[in-house]
């Protein structure tokens, strides 16, 4: 979440609507971002009512209304981000620009798209500023240990996930020969999602096999979905525990950890092994 270069010179109006609208350390910064939250959630709850047909139809004509309302206020909020930053196309093609602009496009898309409106709940992403405004910048970068640790257990997710989409295949056909369209699997296709629904342990019931061999192999199944569910987990706890070792050392003297880019042990203020001091 890097904020964007101020402008060199230009006119005043675009420095200070930088400094309200980025720099999150200034006092009509910080008021600027609560009342941008605020209105960020209460957006998302407008949109969020809509959708409930009870008070759809006796407020509609009120709820759109305000929608287009936070529409228009966040669109001209999303221009003036772009005229008081230095590169407005930097910004734009940001992850939070992208984001900002996101947040503006599902009302008028409704114009051409009936229901594009409820899009709008992705404004609600808008609130991850949040981290700047109660300063947890910081803890960030543990989000960036855990993608470490997703990126590099990504081969053996793949493979795993082939390997049980291969079983739901096997499964899922071998009980449509067992249990046949008469009890209620129609086809392949279907059987599969029964195989998918059983190995998760979700257990919607809309499917069931009624035969014996049927229920065996069910049972087969459901045990197998036990154990199946423990891979990932373990496959990502191992590759979290790799990635947050290598994100930190621990000092040949008292022991105690010490981050990456340490010269120095914060315990026992000892020289670190193996770091070139100046």
């Amino acid at each position: 979440m890097d904020v964007p270069r101020r402008p060199e010179g230009g006119a005043a109006w675009r420095q200070r609507a930088y400094e309200i609208i980025f720099e999150h350390d200034t006092r009509a910064g910080k008021v600027f971002d609560v009342l941008l939250i605020a209105v960020i959630l209460a957006s998302v709850a407008v949109v969020m009512l809509d959708s409930v047909q009870s008070v759809a139809r006796d407020h509609r004509p009120l709820l759109r209304a305000v929608e287009w309302a936070f529409t228009l206020l966040f669109t001209v909020e999303y221009v003036l981000r772009l005229l008081s930053v230095q590169r407005p196309s930097t910004y734009a093609l940001s992850f939070l620009g992208l984001v900002d602009l996101a947040s503006v496009l599902p009302t008028y898309l409704s114009l051409i798209l009936p229901g594009g409106q409820y899009l709008i709940v992705i404004r609600i992403l808008r609130v991850i500023r949040v981290f700047r405004v109660l300063k947890l910048v910081q803890y960030v970068g543990e989000a960036g240990t855990l993608g470490r640790a997703l990126r590099a257990s990504r081969y053996k997710i793949t493979v795993f996930l082939i390997v049980v989409l291969s079983m739901v295949i096997v499964v899922g056909a071998v009980m449509y020969l067992i249990e046949g369209p008469e009890h209620g699997f129609s086809s392949i296709p279907t059987a599969v999602y029964w195989a998918i629904v059983t190995l998760t342990t979700v257990g919607y019931g809309d499917i069931s096999p009624q035969t014996a061999p049927g229920q065996i192999l069910a049972a087969v199944l459901m045990i197998l979905g036990y154990a199946i569910i423990a891979v990932p987990t373990g496959i990502v706890s191992v590759e979290l525990a790799q990635a947050t070792r290598a994100g930190s050392r621990a000092c040949g003297t008292c022991g105690a950890g010490a981050d990456a880019d340490a010269r120095y042990c914060k315990a026992c203020g000892r020289p670190l092994v193996g770091v070139d001091r100046p």
